[in-house]
């Protein structure tokens, strides 16, 4: 399955509602009733979703000791879509074409012999489909932590979201709300009482004169996840001008390191988007320029290392996506707790990717942020001019 060898990319989702004490056998029924196939209800399109066991795109044989591990319920969304290729309908267009224009006076096809060759074309397509020859079929690994009452899902497509929500609800009775930056600092402002503070947050103007209050990406006037883009710069700062150890709100420390890659945009959308790729492209003179000049994070390549555990990824600022992290390799030479040691690992790192964030937001909200962004325009300023 997805989440279980590899590298992992995800996006997250809080689950509405009350957390699961374990995964039972009704969880495993539910999937079953609505695997792939089973409710025979397709969209206007063609196309047709549902859930399948995971250990290949064929596979509907829902199981506790396979689809349950440490505490995660694992399977994944099946979407068939009717792909017919645009060429083979003009071809079969303009063989019913011919036919039908074959003893025109002028050798040439009249309006409706047209209209009429097109839906001939389709017809005739729409018999060939039956036996499947023009399916697309493609999976999406989910996973359910019961632990964190949180479901991830190896896509954050508009497409696969449209379907993965309503088919979640239908099957569980349970909503899905996507964690982006502007929710997470939310939920964790819950717990200090500061919600209202994020609700009040603007832009920081990290470049005075040059930082806007509006981000092109973020359309909403409502959304809070700019704080994602400021996260990365506050995380560059801390790890250029402070130290690469940050302490986290549990105690613990987090080694952090940029590495591979950096993309950096502009918030007007009028300068375009910058990628820099490097062993460590934060320290690159361009990537401060690029700061200078407006540009914002908006994907940054990291790795962390916290409890002897090192993890590599890539992190998109707004929504918080995990693309290609790496995870430790497990020292288990049986497959049942290699894979529990997996989810586990898979915890490990999105908690420490909370607590990262969280020790930001406790700074971004909290009485000495006017003191730390001084300190932070200064340090743009100053590496600038040297750059």
């Amino acid at each position: 399955m997805g989440f279980l060898t590899g590298r992992v990319s995800c996006s997250r989702f809080r689950v509405l509602g009350r957390s699961p004490r374990q995964f039972g056998q009704e969880h495993i029924d539910q999937l079953a009733e609505h695997a792939i196939g089973s409710q025979r209800i397709a969209s206007g399109d063609g196309t047709q979703s549902g859930w399948i066991a995971g250990d290949h795109i064929l596979d509907t044989r829902f199981d506790l000791a396979k689809n349950v591990i440490n505490d995660t319920l694992q399977f994944a969304l099946r979407v068939d879509a009717l792909k017919i290729p645009s060429e083979l309908v003009r071809a079969y267009t303009l063989i019913e074409l011919a036919g039908l224009s074959a003893s025109n006076p002028s050798g040439m096809p009249s309006a409706r012999q047209k209209r009429e060759a097109r839906a001939l074309a389709k017809e005739r397509l729409d018999q060939e489909a039956q036996d499947g020859r023009f399916l697309k079929q493609k999976s999406y690994p989910v996973l359910w932590d019961c632990q964190s009452n949180e479901l991830l899902l190896t896509s954050n497509a508009a497409s696969v979201l449209d379907r993965v929500v309503p088919l979640f609800q239908e099957t569980f009775r349970a909503r899905l709300e996507p964690i982006g930056a502007g929710q997470q600092a939310l939920h964790l402002a819950e717990k200090r009482s500061q919600t209202r503070t994020v609700d009040d947050c603007e832009p920081a103007t990290l470049v005075p004169s040059v930082t806007p209050k509006e981000y092109a990406w973020l359309p909403d006037p409502a959304s809070r996840d700019f704080l994602g883009n400021e996260f990365l710069i506050w995380l560059w700062y801390r790890v250029e001008k402070e130290s690469d150890t940050i302490e986290l709100t549990d105690k613990s420390e987090v080694t952090v390191m940029f590495a591979r890659s950096l993309v950096l945009e502009c918030p007007r959308g009028m300068t375009g988007r910058e990628t820099i790729t490097s062993e460590g492209p934060a320290a690159l003179p361009e990537a401060r320029r690029a700061i200078q000049s407006g540009k914002l994070p908006r994907k940054a390549g990291l790795t962390l290392v916290r409890h002897d555990k090192q993890y590599e990824l890539t992190l998109q600022a707004e929504s918080l996506t995990i693309a290609s992290a790496r995870l430790p390799p497990s020292d288990e030479s049986e497959e049942r707790p290699r894979l529990e040691e997996r989810v586990t690992s898979l915890r490990h790192l999105i908690e420490t990717l909370v607590l990262l964030f969280d020790a930001f937001t406790k700074r971004r909200l909290g009485s000495e942020w006017a003191r730390e962004l001084a300190a932070m325009q200064k340090w743009l300023h100053i590496d600038g001019r040297r750059s």
